[in-house]
């Protein structure tokens, strides 16, 4: 379908109508209460590919442990990334970390204000440039996330998603969003029209009847879209090792854990439980099983009890290991799928991060 021709008049009124809807729906999340940049950046750093509910409380929790960038920039990296279990895709962790360092060496602790800057930081594209700049400092420049895509490829009838799309699609995509953004409330709006696609306009069954824009739509529905891509399925096994060592002369439970060594490509240096030599498990030993999930990947997780004089005959030699208390363990820079294990199996229970599950 054609582009449509907005006219000043419309484009104004689209503008309050979203405006107006947004100050009576909005969500009522922990970032929206600052206009903080170094706040906002960490909230938008964190909801990429991840969904709202697990930031929420992630966020609390790194932004009491790291309250400013100067904060996050003197930490240590495993105090980052133990900070980000339960959140995945931990390459955003350590950007975010260097990106911190980056500002404390070259600009004084202070982001800088116009998103054509921001994008000259470690990990901050276009998207995060402008969520930034326009809620935090008004700059009047348009933030397209999937889900603003959404809403204006079915405001203009457009298709997403076909092999002849792509980078003309995108162009027009953000054109658009240019055209439309408020130069009077850009912080507003951006997160009105995110705010939109994530409870209103959704990818599957869309909510036509209270959306603020309804009138201005050449879809009102779904529209074409790419099929997603299919998951894959994965059966591993880890072994769950636990016993009783001694620390400052007391009595302590501790788990043993494997470090990824730094030169793989996923999850590099982060501690999760020795994998099984065999991962087809009897029935009769199995401790428990999981499903857990990383991008397009279902993995179908068996974790067996090994005990320590067997850990060495049943388990692949990886990383550095070490025997380490759970006290300790809760704190550490710990894979999705071993702090999920870990809290099923009640030795993280009622311990701060140990609440924590993944966002699978």
């Amino acid at each position: 379908m054609a582009k449509q021709e907005w006219g000043p008049e419309e484009i104004a009124e689209m503008r309050r109508e979203l405006l107006a809807w947004y100050a009576q729906n909005q969500r009522d999340l922990p970032w929206r209460q600052s206009s903080n940049p170094y706040s906002i950046w960490v909230s938008e750093i964190m909801l990429q590919q991840t969904r709202v509910a697990v930031v929420v409380e992630r966020y609390k929790a790194f932004l009491a442990r790291f309250p400013t960038l100067l904060s996050l920039a003197l930490a240590p990296e495993q105090d980052v990334l133990a900070l980000w279990s339960g959140l995945g895709y931990y390459r955003r962790a350590r950007m975010l970390h260097k990106a911190a360092q980056f500002v404390a060496n070259h600009h004084n602790g202070n982001l800088p204000e116009s998103s054509v800057e921001l994008r000259t930081l470690p990990g901050i594209g276009a998207y995060t440039a402008a969520a930034i700049a326009s809620i935090a400092h008004g700059e009047a420049v348009a933030v397209v996330d999937g889900n603003v895509e959404r809403v204006l490829c079915r405001l203009e009838g457009w298709e997403t998603g076909s092999r002849t799309g792509g980078a003309a699609l995108k162009r027009r995509v953000d054109s658009l969003a240019a055209q439309l953004v408020d130069p009077a409330r850009p912080g507003d709006f951006n997160q009105a029209l995110m705010e939109l696609g994530a409870t209103v306009c959704l990818p599957r069954n869309p909510q036509c009847l209270v959306c603020p824009l309804a009138a201005h739509c050449s879809t009102k529905g779904e529209h074409k879209t790419r099929p997603r891509a299919r998951m894959v399925s994965r059966e591993v096994a880890y072994a769950l090792s636990v016993r009783t060592g001694r620390k400052a002369g007391q009595a302590s439970r501790e788990v043993l854990l494997e470090q990824r060594p730094s030169n793989l490509t996923v999850m590099p240096g982060l501690w999760e439980l020795p994998a099984l030599r065999n991962a087809a498990v009897p029935e009769k030993e199995l401790r428990m099983t999981v499903r857990h999930s990383i991008m397009q990947v279902n993995y179908y997780v068996r974790i067996r009890t090994v005990f320590e004089d067997d850990e060495k005959l049943m388990t692949l030699t990886g990383g550095e290991r070490r025997w380490v208390p759970l006290s300790e363990a809760v704190g550490m820079a710990l894979t999705g799928l071993a702090r999920k294990v870990l809290t099923r199996a009640h030795l993280l229970s009622g311990v701060g991060l140990g609440e924590l599950t993944s966002q699978t």
